[in-house]
């Protein structure tokens, strides 16, 4: 069974974006796309946008919104198959729900119901949290332009249990498709209590500290790939800063978040919650099992 790259729009400006980035990362994986319109709202969300576009509320309806995310993305990607649908239900249960027979969620940052567009909404936190699959978020560029797929080098971070990580085989694909280097990052600090102010020790917990960010990476990439460009590097300093420096010459930054059955809360932790509110491009937050 080919499953889509799945695409939540609304209409708003991020949404489109989001279609965009989809389409070509459908192309870059042989994928059909699937464009998904979820509210249990439209006639208040159809007036709200009508006001935005200057036309009467009759004239902007959900199958409006689809129908135009899939002509962009068809002209955009015309080797893509593209398919649309409407669903009366909450946008973030229909999406997590969509994610169960997709390759892959794709949203905006933000919908139209945002008030600050540099942090993530709700709905994008909410399926990032819960999707049984990767989700990208679209992040940066909030000029109404996507930039082309392979600007930067695709960028990972490795965890402490980095060993048969299916953040690491979706960084991998992804570096493959794109023909571009991947970016393996470890982040490492000492802490304040091991530091000393004797001479001939002062350093030797941050070379050890260095050593085992080294040694963990050297473990999570034993088994990668010979033919992917790969670039190692352990970094000192929070793994959140860490990243989010590395966002601004990637697209995506992929992040691992470990799902716990039966936990109610949100599953992202904090450098994964970090790095989707405030990256510079694409956030890929890929599920692990716990």
């Amino acid at each position: 069974m080919v499953l889509p790259i799945v695409v939540g729009v609304d209409g708003s400006e991020p949404s489109l974006r989001a279609a965009d980035w989809a389409a070509d990362e459908a192309a870059l994986r042989g994928l059909p796309l699937r464009l998904v319109y979820a509210s249990l709202w439209e006639r208040y969300e159809g007036e709200s946008l009508a006001q935005d576009l200057g036309e009467p509320s009759e004239q902007v309806t959900a199958e409006d919104i689809v129908r135009t995310a899939a002509q962009r993305a068809r002209l955009r990607r015309p080797d893509v198959a593209v398919s649309t649908d409407v669903l009366p239900e909450e946008p973030e249960y229909a999406l997590v729900r969509e994610g169960r027979d997709a390759a892959a969620l794709v949203l905006g940052s933000r919908g139209r119901s945002g008030f600050v567009e540099m942090l993530l909404g709700s709905v994008g936190l909410t399926v990032a949290a819960h999707a049984e699959c990767p989700v990208i978020v679209l992040r940066g560029s909030h000029d109404n332009r996507v930039r082309p797929v392979a600007r930067g080098r695709v960028v990972v971070g490795i965890g402490e249990k980095a060993t048969d990580s299916a953040a690491l085989r979706f960084a991998v694909q992804e570096a493959k498709l794109r023909h571009t280097t991947l970016d393996t990052v470890r982040a490492w600090r000492c802490p304040a209590h091991e530091t000393t102010d004797h001479p001939l020790l002062a350093g030797e917990p941050a070379r050890l500290h260095e050593q085992h960010a080294t040694e963990v990476l050297d473990k999570a990439l034993n088994d990668a790939p010979a033919a992917v460009d790969l670039r190692r590097r352990t970094v000192e300093g929070p793994a959140r800063r860490v990243l989010l420096d590395a966002s601004h010459e990637a697209d995506p930054v992929v992040v691992g978040a470990r799902r716990n059955p039966g936990h109610p809360g949100l599953q992202l932790g904090r450098v994964a919650h970090t790095v989707l509110h405030h990256s510079a491009c694409a956030v890929a937050v890929v599920p692990e099992r716990a």
